[in-house]
């Protein structure tokens, strides 16, 4: 259920039913992502994500809204390319500080993060607002899937780290949102195997640094929708089992 297109009795008879409410964050960025996806793709990753959860969880009795995204973050790997939008660390920290106590007070269970921004900044300041949000006593599900036993359950590319806007990342738009891909860009890019995790370890700090010099990593001419839904399935799964394993205790 997107709570954002819902009226705020959904919300209220939601709250008032005596079962578990969690709420689901998508997180994204504004980011250049290759000559043929949109700047929005984390937002689009995200939200795919978020409501295949939130499907999952409703069907196992808890009630799961949708926030609407949050498109802004921390992007300095991509700041160099136009159209992106980078916002500081402490910024985005304290929306999401401050969304978790909007949240808590009107009793919601559990509050969800579903992230596909995987830029290091920003992945820091998620793993510290979890935390902050915890201490006010909201439990949070992140799934981070920079973390290797949940890197594991996706595909190679993304595993490999050459994956920012390549075969994983196409593939999930083209199982949502086709509409938004340059299909004949993507299919005429050659492959880039450089991995962003060794750039980042190298201490690279754009992706033209990184080897990226089209802001894409990985094999983009490669994607299908029907890889897009198989990572959905396992990204939405990985958010659903962690929500529920909030909901049940520390």
């Amino acid at each position: 259920m997107n709570l954002g297109e819902r009226p705020w009795t959904t919300v209220r008879d939601a709250l008032a039913s005596g079962g578990p409410v969690a709420a689901i964050l998508p997180l994204g960025a504004v980011e250049a992502h290759g000559p043929h996806l949109p700047l929005c793709t984390d937002v689009v990753i995200s939200d795919g994500m978020a409501t295949r959860a939130a499907a999952m969880l409703n069907a196992q009795g808890v009630h799961a809204f949708v926030l609407p995204p949050i498109a802004y973050a921390p992007a300095g790997y991509a700041s160099e390319f136009a159209g992106t939008i980078s916002i500081g660390a402490t910024t985005a920290k304290a929306v999401l500080i401050d969304i978790a106590r909007a949240l808590k007070d009107q009793g919601f269970a559990c509050l969800a993060f579903a992230n596909s921004h995987f830029d290091p900044a920003n992945v820091t300041m998620l793993r510290a607002a979890a935390a902050e949000i915890e201490e006010l006593g909201l439990p949070v599900a992140f799934p981070d899937f920079t973390r290797r036993a949940l890197a594991t359950t996706l595909t190679d590319e993304f595993q490999s780290g050459a994956c920012h806007a390549g075969q994983f990342e196409t593939s999930l738009v083209l199982a949502d949102r086709a509409d938004l891909v340059d299909r004949p860009s993507g299919a005429a890019l050659p492959d880039n195997p450089s991995s962003l995790v060794e750039a980042f370890a190298r201490g690279a700090t754009t992706f033209a640094e990184a080897g990226g010099p089209d802001a894409y990593f990985g094999s983009p001419s490669r994607a299908s929708p029907a890889e897009g839904e198989q990572s959905f399935a396992a990204m939405a799964a990985a958010l659903s089992d962690l929500v529920l394993a909030r909901l049940k205790g520390p």
